[in-house]
């Protein structure tokens, strides 16, 4: 008997309308050499706002990350929220799989929608890669917050047991999950207090519909972010940098988020909140919103009441 519905489909939906309900609309930006990038830009881009880019990490996609904040964002900036590459309908064909080349597919993609000034949220995988736009182009940023981003690890780390997996295929194998158990491990890693008695056919369902694409290049991903890492060749930024970490993050622990802070210095400041986990932003999202809004929101401006509204991209 062949399925006839599946919930994550269903919540991808939801989260659908609720990206659409915000002013923002999809779109597809082919950025050349068979590379496409699926973003999410505002409906109407006001000149007068500050930009603000949402940059995800491993998971679904970027709605899935970011659904529940976008109300707090859209008023006070032009928002815009992109998958990264591999990720809902970005893609490349080009073999590069480091955090560096996501990070100049970012640019080029906000290049293309004229935006040369933002501010950038990136929730782990995606601080990865908001820390090389800091490094890459910090013309192009005014503040930056990473979000429980392991950037400093080194991959001495995984030997000296930082992390609880030893080796980067089972950190693969359990950042990208393939059964019901995988997930069931990744979720009692990312939450201090995760959801129990999730009947695993909907843990498959999840699995089938976000999970099974592009798995191998997934897996490169990972690998790409770790192997002979050094925290010496991690260039500094200046930027000012807020870095948000759960208290009891099991993936990329506090340390982590002590180290970077020294490795950026006075420009840093690191907060830290209790009773969460990796996934501090959907464990915690009043908390991790309010830190948020005081480093962003405060820090700018509101906007004069004529506004300036033009398409975006055009």
């Amino acid at each position: 008997m062949s399925k006839c519905f599946s919930f994550t489909a269903s919540l991808d939906k939801f989260y659908r309308y609720i990206f659409s309900n915000a002013s923002l609309r999809s779109v597809s930006v082919d950025l050349g050499d068979g590379t496409i990038m699926h973003t999410w830009i505002p409906k109407k881009f006001n000149q007068v706002k500050p930009n603000l880019l949402l940059v995800h990490g491993f998971g679904a996609n970027a709605m899935w990350q970011y659904g529940e904040h976008l109300r707090h964002f859209t008023a006070r900036f032009n928002v815009f929220v992109p998958d990264l590459l591999f990720f809902g309908g970005s893609y490349t064909a080009r073999p590069e799989r480091t955090e560096a080349f996501q990070a100049r597919c970012l640019m080029r993609l906000m290049d293309t929608q004229g935006v040369r000034r933002m501010s950038l949220v990136g929730v782990s995988y995606g601080g990865f890669v908001g820390y090389s736009m800091a490094v890459q182009f910090p013309e192009a940023l005014e503040r930056l917050v990473l979000c429980c981003a392991g950037v400093c690890l080194e991959e001495k780390d995984l030997e000296n047991g930082l992390f609880r997996v030893s080796d980067l295929d089972e950190a693969a194998s359990i950042l990208y999950p393939q059964t019901p158990e995988r997930l069931r491990e990744l979720m009692k890693l990312s939450f201090v207090k995760p959801a129990r008695g999730v009947p695993s056919c909907f843990l498959s369902d999840f699995i089938d519909v976000m999970c099974t694409d592009y798995v191998e290049e997934k897996r490169e991903l990972i690998q790409a972010i770790i192997k002979e890492r050094k925290l010496s060749s991690l260039p500094p930024i200046q930027k000012p940098t807020l870095i948000v970490w759960g208290e009891q993050d099991q993936i990329f622990p506090l340390e982590l988020g002590h180290r970077l802070q020294r490795h950026i210095g006075e420009s840093a400041r690191l907060v830290t909140i209790e009773n969460a986990g990796h996934a501090v932003n959907l464990e915690k999202p009043k908390e991790f919103i309010r830190h948020l809004e005081s480093f962003l929101i405060d820090s700018f401006p509101s906007p004069s009441p004529k506004t300036s509204l033009v398409n975006s991209g055009e």
